[in-house]
């Protein structure tokens, strides 16, 4: 009697076990980043991001120039920007991202207008970087 008691728990045990080693969906937690392969107009975006409990907690969206600038930083730029599109880099990298931790949800995060072809790379980026979030690498991941 005890022996079925206790092959009959051992066997609860090792399910339960091996349900937890299944395949997590989860994003885990850590810092996760994807870059453009190329630069654009001399800027290459990329996105970092933060994950604690399977949350993005924090983001940063931009584009770096060959140096190392970043170009939410240059002025010259904005005020060229702002006219012609409405908005600029410092403002719509902050629109994206603070949109994305709202809603958790990338499809939900609404173009800017001004800021489209950003916003299509904001989306490869992020896609790129949930990503290694699930899969717990944390090398940067490159995006076509």
């Amino acid at each position: 009697m005890w022996k079925k008691k206790i092959m009959l728990l051992s066997a609860v045990i090792l399910s339960l076990c091996l349900a937890g080693c299944g395949s997590e969906k989860g994003m885990k937690n850590g810092y996760y980043t994807a870059e453009m392969k190329e630069y654009d107009y001399g800027w290459k975006e990329y996105v970092c991001i933060f994950v604690k409990n399977d949350k993005i907690v924090s983001i940063e969206f931009n584009a770096k120039n060959p140096s190392g600038f970043i170009k939410a930083w240059d002025n010259a730029y904005m005020e060229n920007m702002k006219p012609v599109s409405g908005t600029y880099p410092n403002e719509y990298t902050r629109l994206y991202g603070t949109r994305l931790l709202e809603s958790q949800d990338i499809e939900a995060v609404d173009a800017v207008t001004g800021a489209t072809s950003s916003g299509e790379h904001f989306y490869k980026l992020v896609n790129a970087a949930m990503e290694q979030a699930r899969e717990g690498n944390s090398e940067v991941a490159v995006v076509e």
